[in-house]
């Protein structure tokens, strides 16, 4: 196989003393997309086990490094050499969708975006973000009906409602807001399309719509906000400035609308279903944690009160690692560098398999089993490695809205356990669809019984 691979990767230099990548190139143009679309962690449990912690496989007509393990992810993402972009690696997957995202540079230009954007996710503004969730998780959950319901879509609409409030500002009617929802959904959606080109009807075409849709909402909406100023997002972007100042032009607050609204909307919609789901097949654990919710008291929640709430903390981290929302971190080398003594020439595309280094059995004893307690103090030393468990990426491009993000979710599930119990039938287990971002095929339909 090492024969074969350098056939495809250039071959290390000569008296370097690194291996070539081991691999195949799978299926002519597919590669192995399919196989990492339909059943990543088999397959990359697969791939561990023939390779070891760093092979290689086409993927949509490109060869493709895959690693697995701590060490490997944290040469990667930690980065110190500067061998990896994190830019042009997404742009293969979402560019056209989400240009110049705040992931999608690097370097110094990411540092400087970074630096202006960091000032709309500071602890007073964070604050203000959860006063306003917590208002409308508070509001929203208490009116779901009782029965048979499909959490994805609930959390979707909340979550995308939560968005528009906190980090736009903007009242929009139903219609414009579901107008805005199809967008992003569409535009997510395109970025693992098989067809890479825009055929009409297809995912591709579909993006490249939903892409001009969210330009030209965002753009119309900027004068008022550059006038008027506000405590929301948008408006922050719109005033920042850096310590030079520097401040955004109207595309990079588009760019940076679109990315960060499209971040904080799906993935939190995907960490309240997992959540929901784990809660649901482990009533024990929901019993508990709505012991703790219901200790705190039905009056506003800030970010002292969601601390109280250790057990949900727990569920929260081993839900992020069994489902965590981004499933693939890709980079490409911007030069010939090695990871674990493996050539790795400029021009590589790399990714780091959450899904799998979060399953691995060498650090997560019994690995598919739902253990909150592994993140508890008394047993929290035995993750021996910072790269074990990295739901939210890690060094420089490490996900600006993690402690956002944690609070959001905290507050809504602490309002669900408020409001109902909710349940699924003895011996469901959900099937993700993982065209995209993980998400139950079924929408995960659960029973809510409604407490309190």
């Amino acid at each position: 196989m090492a024969d074969r691979a350098t056939t495809f990767l250039a071959p290390a230099p000569a008296h370097s003393g690194l291996a070539p990548v081991p691999g195949d190139p799978g299926l002519p143009y597919l590669g192995y997309a399919l196989q990492t679309i339909r059943d990543p962690v088999g397959h990359y449990r697969r791939r561990y086990d023939r390779h070891g912690p760093v092979s290689w496989g086409n993927f949509l007509g490109r060869p493709m490094v895959s690693v697995q393990g701590p060490d490997a992810a944290q040469v990667v993402l930690g980065n110190r050499e500067k061998a990896f972009a994190s830019g042009p690696a997404w742009n293969f997957f979402i560019g056209p969708f989400f240009e110049r995202g705040i992931m999608l540079l690097d370097f110094e230009e990411h540092l400087r975006h970074r630096r202006i954007m960091q000032q709309a996710f500071t602890r007073d503004r964070l604050a203000a973000y959860l006063r306003r969730i917590d208002a409308g998780a508070g509001h929203t959950v208490a009116d779901w009906r009782p029965g048979r319901r499909r959490m994805l879509p609930l959390f979707r609409r909340l979550t995308l409602d939560m968005a528009i409030d906190v980090f736009l500002g903007l009242e929009l009617d139903r219609r414009e807001t579901r107008r805005v929802e199809r967008a992003f959904v569409d535009a997510v959606r395109a970025g693992l399309a098989v067809v890479r080109f825009p055929v009409p009807g297809l995912r591709w075409s579909r993006g490249l719509r939903a892409r001009a849709a969210l330009v030209d909402f965002f753009a119309g909406h900027i004068p008022a906000k550059r006038a008027q100023g506000g405590d929301d997002l948008f408006s922050v972007l719109c005033a920042a400035r850096s310590e030079d100042g520097e401040r955004f032009t109207d595309a990079d607050v588009v760019n940076h609308m679109i990315f960060v609204l499209m971040a904080a909307h799906d993935t939190s919609t995907i960490a309240l279903t997992t959540m929901a789901y784990y809660l649901a097949r482990h009533p024990e654990w929901q019993e508990r944690c709505r012991e703790e919710s219901r200790s705190l008291g039905a009056g506003p929640v800030d970010s002292a009160a969601l601390e109280s709430l250790p057990t949900l903390d727990l569920v929260l981290r081993e839900s992020l690692r069994l489902c965590p929302p981004v499933p693939l971190l890709p980079r490409i080398a911007v030069r010939d560098t090695s990871v674990l003594g493996h050539h790795i020439p400029a021009g590589t595309l790399v990714s780091v398999t959450t899904f799998s280094n979060h399953r691995l059995a060498d650090y997560w004893p019994d690995p598919e089993r739902f253990d909150p307690e592994r993140f508890s103090p008394d047993r929290r030393s035995a993750i021996t490695h910072p790269y074990a468990w990295f739901p939210f990426g890690g060094g420089v491009h490490k996900c600006i809205g993690l402690h956002f993000a944690d609070l959001q979710v905290k507050a809504v599930m602490h309002r669900l356990l408020r409001a109902h119990r909710w349940s699924v039938p003895a011996g469901y287990t959900w099937d993700l669809d993982m065209s995209t971002l993980p998400v139950p095929k079924d929408g995960l339909p659960v029973t809510l019984h409604p407490y309190g």
